[in-house]
């Protein structure tokens, strides 16, 4: 536990994201994962941005829910052309 000084506003906390037991038939799997390879993700980042995409398009994601996470390397700054300081 953290210690707040009084007068401090506490921390939020971030929401923690919900796991679930999901059974698939293993060719739809096996499709999927080859899916979500193709697209560098994982099967299960790829189920979530299905999922996402399907309630987008229904009309049906909550406005409050938080973006995908982005992982992986941030992306490379394009270099200053020479002579610019």
């Amino acid at each position: 536990m953290t210690e707040e000084s009084p007068g401090e506003a506490p921390r939020a906390r971030p929401r923690q994201r919900k796991q679930m037991l999901l059974r698939l038939d293993p060719a739809v799997h096996d499709a999927l994962a080859r899916w979500a390879s193709d697209e560098l993700r994982s099967a299960n980042a790829q189920i979530e941005f299905l999922l996402r995409r399907a309630l987008a398009d229904a009309g049906r994601l909550p406005g409050g829910a938080s973006p995908i996470p982005r992982r992986g390397r941030p992306p490379k700054t394009a270099p200053e052309p020479p002579g610019e300081e």
